[in-house]
């Protein structure tokens, strides 16, 4: 905080400052973060979209999952939890890709 009263660069306003130097600093962290809070949200609607459970509008992966197990369908129940277990990894592999794109951008500048 104590360099909180420093002038900005020559030439540069804050969204100027925020978006050439904060942002690309932070821009992965952000990205893990909305990466990573997106399966909790699911869950926590989880319990609301079973009760209004409409098929093919609001299904969601965990609860397909569940009704293909209470079918006895445990290979259907593999086949959604592999696509999303590949998605999610597919998802972190592209985050850490920015990342390193990230740093490299930042070392170079």
């Amino acid at each position: 905080m104590r360099n909180s009263k420093r002038p900005l660069p020559a030439g540069r306003n804050r969204w100027q400052v925020f978006r050439l130097v904060i942002f690309p600093i932070v821009r992965a962290a952000l990205l893990t973060g909305f990466a990573l809070a997106s399966p909790a949200l699911s869950r926590v609607r989880l319990g609301h979209l079973h009760r209004g459970n409409m098929p093919m509008k609001t299904e969601i992966t965990p609860l397909l999952i569940v009704t293909k197990l209470e079918q006895y369908d445990y290979a259907g129940a593999t086949a959604i939890a592999a696509v999303m277990l590949t998605a999610s990894f597919l998802l972190l592999l592209a985050i850490n890709a920015l990342e390193r794109r990230t740093r490299k951008f930042m070392t170079m500048g």
